[in-house]
């Protein structure tokens, strides 16, 4: 493959990266997408949000999609992890894990963000069972349930406006230090929101299911489902690494169609956004090849 120079290369394989290379395998371009089968969602049952998929599970999401992107040839995929990347708009090289350089016009980031270790006890036994970190994904299945909410700073009260909208039963868990304002408590106070900030000491739960927060100064908090806010990491330290303008957030800064600071090198999904749902990164996908399908016929054109 080192030889061959290719149209593009889409690194990672979700909804984002899935899309592109449909669009681009439907505009005739010659695409290789590299993935490591390891998506974030992969600890969720089912996916939310996505018109016609909703309920599907991300691993079938994932077989649909790579079986309707083999109707067309010039796509191929490569299992396996990008470990390094080079070059400039036109030619950039891509390094496999495996030693595989892979050449292409186009580079496409779609590698998506990764969860810091979860450092609550109990917490990874219920992640995407009974604890998520999006409503809009999961909160109807938790709705008029007691949840609890893991969050602090402004971060708290911004959760405790939105997970209102499927249950006023829930309580606000800051696991330490609240980080609020005089003010940001008066407002939680104001709207007969629990708050506790003694840290979390244990989540206990059963195959799965959460059913109580257990707190170190003894207090005990029965629910049946947790949201919390995540720490994220960027999915690849390669966007940053080929001199990629990042946000705080750790997400890759794009334009509108997708473009990043550097010529040819677009991104899409969760690592150019934090906005995290299926759906999203599937229109962003969909967008950034568009946008990377015209630039390749322009430059043909003026050639």
């Amino acid at each position: 493959m080192t030889e061959q120079l290719h149209d593009v290369v889409i690194i990672g394989g979700g909804p984002a990266g899935l899309n592109a290379a449909l669009v681009l395998g439907r505009a005739r371009k010659d695409v290789v997408l590299i993935d490591e089968g390891k998506p974030r969602n992969r600890v969720t049952r089912e996916t939310h949000g996505f018109l016609t998929r909703d309920g599907t599970s991300p691993s079938e999401f994932r077989r649909m999609a790579r079986e309707q992107i083999s109707a067309y040839p010039s796509v191929r995929f490569v299992e396996g992890s990008a470990a390094a990347a080079a070059g400039v708009d036109g030619d950039f090289r891509i390094t496999t894990g495996e030693g595989t350089i892979v050449r292409s016009k186009k580079l496409l980031f779609a590698v998506g963000k990764k969860d810091s270790p979860l450092d609550i006890n109990g917490l990874a036994d219920v992640y995407g069972k009974s604890a998520f970190v999006c409503p809009y994904c999961d909160g109807w299945e938790l709705r008029d349930q007691p949840l609890v909410v893991i969050a602090k700073g402004a971060g708290a009260l911004h959760f405790a406006k939105v997970i209102a909208g499927w249950s006023d039963r829930y309580t606000i868990c800051t696991n330490g230090p609240d980080e609020l304002t005089d003010e940001q408590r008066q407002e939680l106070k104001d709207h007969d929101v629990p708050l506790f900030n003694s840290p979390i000491h244990r989540i206990e739960s059963n195959e799965g299911k959460v059913q109580q927060v257990v707190l170190e100064d003894g207090e005990v908090i029965p629910c049946t489902g947790i949201f919390f806010a995540p720490k994220l990491v960027p999915g690849s330290e390669l966007p940053a690494a080929l001199g990629c303008e990042m946000n705080e957030a750790g997400s890759v800064v794009i334009d509108a169609l997708g473009k990043t600071s550097v010529p040819g090198v677009y991104s899409a999904g969760d690592a150019a956004t934090e906005m995290y749902q299926a759906v999203t990164a599937a229109s962003m996908g969909a967008m950034a090849a568009a946008a990377i399908n015209g630039e390749l016929l322009n430059e043909r054109w003026n050639r």
